[in-house]
């Protein structure tokens, strides 16, 4: 009889190692589910670093259509021999950007939960200078590889988001 209660016990716990983790972004949605409710405005931002000069912030506003907790499996991140991130082309950036969230080459891969927003796309303000073409997912009227327009829809891990100020 022990032995049936220790298999069990092992099924119970080798179950719950199974389960994927949860990312910041699917807790955020457990936690805060009428933060990202349906129609709700939110913003993506970009820049704004610095303490004494700042750079100026972009950003992406729109409205919440969806939101949802998702499995995802984490692949190896793409990397780009003998460049770091900051040396990226806007292409090697690009691939980079729509493989994340993913798992550095000397981590395994695994699946995880994460908290996907889908936005309707209102308005913009995107960097135009050759020095943005790494710094992130906004650049030159684009969200990573695609061209940004009115009622445009992505999706976002929802940890990215804020709420619009009113």
């Amino acid at each position: 009889m022990r032995i049936f209660v220790l298999a069990l016990a092992w099924l119970a716990l080798s179950a719950q190692a199974a389960e994927p983790v949860l990312r910041p972004s699917a807790r955020l949605l457990f936690k805060q589910p009428e933060m990202l409710k349906a129609g709700q405005c939110v913003r993506y931002e970009e820049g704004g670093a610095g303490f004494i000069v700042t750079e100026p912030v972009f950003y992406l506003k729109g409205e919440v259509i969806a939101a949802e907790v998702r499995s995802r499996h984490l692949a190896k991140c793409p990397v780009v021999p003998g460049k770091n991130i900051e040396q990226y082309s806007r292409d090697e950036f690009n691939r980079h950007a729509n493989a994340f969230p993913c798992v550095a080459q000397d981590v395994a891969e695994r699946d995880e939960q994460i908290g996907v927003v889908r936005v309707r796309v209102s308005d913009w303000e995107t960097p135009h200078a050759k020095k943005a073409e790494n710094a992130g997912r906004l650049y030159r009227g684009m969200f990573v590889d695609r061209k940004l327009a009115k009622d445009l829809e992505i999706e976002l891990e929802a940890d990215l988001l804020g709420i619009c100020e009113q």
